[in-house]
């Protein structure tokens, strides 16, 4: 692979192979995300381009729609994993949080509530996949 320059925010430029990550370059502590030219990038995310890169704080508020729209994500996966008929349209972050709709056969009840969120813990950290947890919280609230 061929090298790419990257430039730091303590402003250091340094050569390394292409699909190096941000979060091999960056102290991530806070960090929900990382900020290549600006722009918004996942820190497991190889970088293919010469790039200016930073960190980017979970307590911004570019880092909290990062986190709004993971979680949104995170909701979206948790529904459809307990009721595989739900469909969903729209979930983007909000102001204030994030939100989907789902077409369902019957409304949500207080009880489905409290399953989908215990799906969503377990979900939590792992968005893509499934190591145990989803699995566990299936036997529990199935």
């Amino acid at each position: 692979m061929p090298d790419i320059q990257v430039k730091l925010p303590d402003g250091s430029v340094r050569q390394v192979p292409a699909g190096t990550t941000p979060a091999e370059l960056l102290d991530t502590a806070g960090a929900v995300a990382a900020l290549v030219d600006g722009e918004p990038w996942d820190l497991g995310r190889g970088l293919d381009r010469d790039a200016s890169l930073a960190p980017l704080p979970a307590a911004s508020e570019p880092g909290r729609t990062v986190l709004r729209h993971s979680a949104a994500h995170v909701l979206a996966q948790a529904v459809t994993d307990l009721y595989p008929e739900a469909s969903y349209a729209i979930g983007p972050p909000i102001e204030d949080g994030f939100y989907y709709d789902f077409d369902v056969p019957e409304p949500f009840t207080p009880d489905d509530l409290e399953r989908i969120e215990i799906v969503e813990l377990c979900l939590d950290g792992d968005p893509g996949g499934d190591h145990g947890g989803l699995q566990n919280s299936k036997k529990l609230y199935h």
